[in-house]
């Protein structure tokens, strides 16, 4: 992982600490919430900005309200001392940012629906005094070109106060608000598909500066416009819009990140330490400077930019995640074409294309423009064009956000490649990790039931925090269409449907269950799972299997006989023997869920389904010739997929499972597993018993490290992947620890642990992981053919170590063994 360099400027630290100072005030209230603010109308208002008359009744169909837009909100008080405590509840709609006294303490809301929509809860005496306090926000609305992932009303503002004291500033007309109109906003033009929100072109000569402290004269703002009280999911009766819900989550990391290096740089000359330190670079007047700033590694940030003079200067913010290679494509048509990107250290003989938000400079000093939302970026492209002013640009920096996941699994070995990957997979799920879930931060940041699978798993194996995970299933729990099926990805308000990603969500309750004790949370989601399942039984025919399934059957982004966009081939009758082998796989795990913690009756049903199926798996599509299964009945195309899937559903045999995974392996004919599906693959074929293995099985990572990035690519074609980060290709930072360490839950809740290492040729390594009960710790040290194992497990947690046949009893504590 990169870490920031020791000699950190005093302003820099100063920024951080406020950063983390808001950051905690925020997560420390989230559960301080009065009762009866969940059972009743709240007495502060939903506000909005200015413009006529309305009311709750007329406001859902004022228009303007939907637009893009950028409001900022105030209210002064006087408080006759610095209270100990004041707690208020905020949200907006698309999105806040709250300031008290000029500081931002808070942001949000956490991405949901109108029907669970979050609020924050957050204590603001840190940032009050006696006498005059300023509690102020901007709400912004991104109108049509909002975040595919961006749930939306009406643009709004609501704050709470918790108790009778704190009740001074609850939102109605004695706030006052103005419209800020030096934003637009900025269609972004980059490859492939993007629903990642709009870039920003700000006018600095209309922007509204310093409306966020105290001192600034609000005498030419108005009176907030009233929607209508703020109503909780528990009061909402007869309401339209939002029903408030506290909000699941801590507040987001806030952290300081200086950008390392000037990559290229062309009309002026830059000094010795920008942009790693707040260096001034002066462009002259008439003049138009482009430089090329490297963070060095890919990451999620608010960039800061300040800057001074330039009357009139235009300038260009560039963010992207590589630089690319164009030879004699036309890049300013209409669509931007697909281009390869090549080593993504590489910047010479390279075009840089990527969102991009612009600025006119009014000339005076201490400018200072950060976007409303945050942005993903390796590469950042500054474009300076003056006119008769000079300008200089003072300094600039990001802010990195993100979920606050602190890392609680080690890995120690004398392999350093094993300790780079974990560096990238790590960086790979924490840029995929906001209020949601992410499949990727640049291109969509929307919630794939896919892609989150495997994130959550990353997340309890290496951080060992589920609150992201809870939500997530939660989130999807809430997309259900009336078929049954959850959407592919939620929150989304264009919905899309993947039926095998519902059949995901299935499993992933199935993984909460193993991980983590708190089987009620599972079997409040078990109804959302049978309607799951029902939506596939009526598309079983007699014998179990599964035709003519309707929408997107995604499996996974390969190149193969039969295989189109991403589905599997399906054969002339319907049929297809990946998603009747996933439908199996589902029906065992769901029994599983049923039988200890829901309808055991259910269970019962399940299995005997799950015992039809395996039987008209083996008729249909196993070919004894090949030693294979087939995708099709037809028998004439194969794939890793589906003969992944038989092991993984104990379609076959111990003995047989191992001769299919060596074929797997070696047959090159079969359609591959990307980087996405190889987290089933490597399940597969360790279950196989080729475990072992496992360190052989990353050339695909390894190939991403060659070729210059710092997170796990999309696709399996690293030089033209769209995206340069998703978390779908981060199972390492799992199996190093299930694999090669072997650990991994023996019972429900993990309360018991199985381990059974896969070491290959590793001759000593050690580790640790996050388990419910503390952490699990082991050592290995192979001589001679001798393993000598050192294992601690948690208080209250017993288990078993399995090696090369061999079983011995692990009890709570440490635990020496040689076998």
């Amino acid at each position: 992982m990169q870490h920031a360099p020791m000699k950190i400027k005093l302003s820099t630290l100063l920024i951080l600490v406020i950063t983390l100072l808001a950051v905690s005030s925020q997560s420390m209230a989230q559960s301080t919430i009065r009762e009866d603010l969940l059972q009743k109308p709240w007495k502060a208002q939903w506000i909005t900005g200015p413009g006529r008359p309305i009311n709750r009744f007329t406001a859902a169909s004022d228009l303007s309200l939907k637009d893009y837009g950028v409001y900022k909100f105030r209210k002064t008080i006087e408080l006759a001392s610095k209270p100990a405590s004041f707690v208020v509840h905020v949200s907006g709609d698309n999105r806040y940012k709250l300031f008290v006294n000029g500081k931002q303490v808070a942001q949000g809301p956490a991405r949901g629906d109108l029907y669970f929509w979050n609020f924050e809860t957050l204590d603001l005496a840190p940032y009050l005094q006696a006498g005059r306090n300023t509690v102020a926000a901007v709400v912004w609305n991104d109108g049509r070109l909002k975040p595919e992932a961006q749930i939306s009303f009406l643009t709004a503002f609501i704050l709470q106060g918790d108790s009778p004291a704190e009740e001074i500033l609850n939102t109605n007309d004695s706030w006052k608000t103005s419209k800020d109109e030096s934003y637009q906003p900025l269609a972004v033009r980059v490859p492939g598909y993007y629903v990642a929100g709009p870039a920003e072109l700000l006018d600095m000569s209309k922007h509204l500066k310093g409306w966020e402290k105290t001192d600034y004269d609000e005498s030419k703002w108005v009176s907030a416009r009233q929607i209508g009280p703020g109503v909780t999911k528990d009061a909402a009766v007869n309401s339209t819009g939002w029903m408030l819900v506290p909000s699941p989550l801590p507040a987001m990391e806030m952290t300081t990140q200086r950008l390392a290096t000037t990559r290229k740089a062309s009309g002026v000359t830059v000094p010795a330490g920008f942009p790693a330190t707040a260096t001034k670079v002066t462009i002259p007047a008439n003049t138009t400077a482009t430089l090329l700033l490297d963070q060095g590694f890919l990451t999620n940030a608010y960039p800061t930019l300040q800057f001074s003079g330039g009357q009139g200067a235009g300038l260009s913010i560039g963010y992207s995640e590589g630089l690319y290679i164009r030879k004699n494509e036309n890049v300013n048509g209409p669509r931007v074409p697909s281009l390869p990107k090549g080593n993504r250290n590489e910047v010479d003989g390279k075009i840089f294309i990527g969102k991009a938000d612009s600025l006119l400079s009014d000339g005076t000093a201490n400018q200072v423009y950060t976007p409303l939302w945050w942005r993903t970026y390796r590469y950042v492209q500054v474009v300076v064009s003056t006119k008769a002013d000079p300008l200089v640009i003072d300094d600039i920096y990001g802010t990195f956000t993100g979920y606050p996941f602190t890392v609680n699994a080690q890995l120690k070995s004398q392999n350093p490649e094993l300790g780079k990957m974990l560096d990238i997979g790590w960086r790979t799920a924490r840029l995929c990790a906001f209020e949601t879930y992410m499949d990727c931060p640049y291109y969509e940041q929307l919630q794939y039931i896919g892609d989150a699978r495997i994130q959550g798993l990353v997340s309890l194996f290496y951080a060992g925090d589920d609150r992201l995970l809870r939500y997530g299933l939660t989130l999807m729990d809430h997309s259900r269409l009336a078929e049954g099926i959850t959407l592919s990805r939620y929150p989304t308000d264009l919905h899309q449907q993947i039926p095998t990603f519902s059949l995901w969500w299935v499993a992933m309750l199935h993984d909460y269950y193993r991980y983590r004790p708190d089987s009620l949370f599972i079997k409040d989601k078990l109804p959302g799972a049978r309607q799951v399942l029902s939506f596939f039984e009526r598309y079983q025919q007699a014998d179990g299997s599964l035709k003519n399934v309707p929408y997107w059957i995604f499996t996974d982004w390969t190149q193969g006989k039969g295989w189109d966009f991403g589905m599997a081939p399906v054969g002339q009758h319907g049929e297809s023997a990946v998603l009747d082998m996933q439908l199996l796989w589902t029906y065992q795990l769901a029994a599983e869920l049923e039988n200890n913690i829901g309808l055991k009756e259910l269970g019962r049903q399940y299995t005997s389904r799950a015992e039809q199926l395996k039987k008209t798996i083996l008729r249909k599509y196993w070919n004894s010739g090949r030693n294979l299964f087939a995708d099709t009945e037809t028998k004439d195309t194969y794939s890793q997929h589906a003969n992944s899937l038989a092991i993984l559903s104990g379609v076959t045999q111990a003995s047989q499972a191992t001769a299919i995974a060596k074929t797997m392996l070696a047959d090159t004919s079969l359609a591959p597993a990307s980087i996405y599906f190889k987290f089933y693959l490597h399940q597969a074929l360790t279950k196989a018993g080729l475990g072992d293995d496992y360190l052989t099985w990353l050339d695909k990572w390894r190939e991403n490290m060659a070729s210059g990035l710092t997170t796990w690519a999309e696709t399996s074609n690293v030089n033209t992947s769209r995206s340069d980060c998703h978390a779908w290709g981060s199972s390492p930072n799992l199996e190093f620890f299930r694999t090669v360490l072997g650990i991994d839950s023996d019972a429900p809740g993990f309360a018991k642990v199985k381990i059974t290492p896969h070491l290959g040729s590793i001759d000593a390594i050690s580790g640790e992981m996050p388990h419910p009960n503390g952490k699990v710790s082991v050592a290995y040290k192979v001589e001679k053919g001798a393993l000598k194992a050192d294992i601690t497990l948690p208080p209250k947690t017993t288990g078993s170590f399995v090696w090369k046949g061999k079983t011995a009893v692990l009890n709570a504590g440490k635990n020496t063994l040689t076998m």
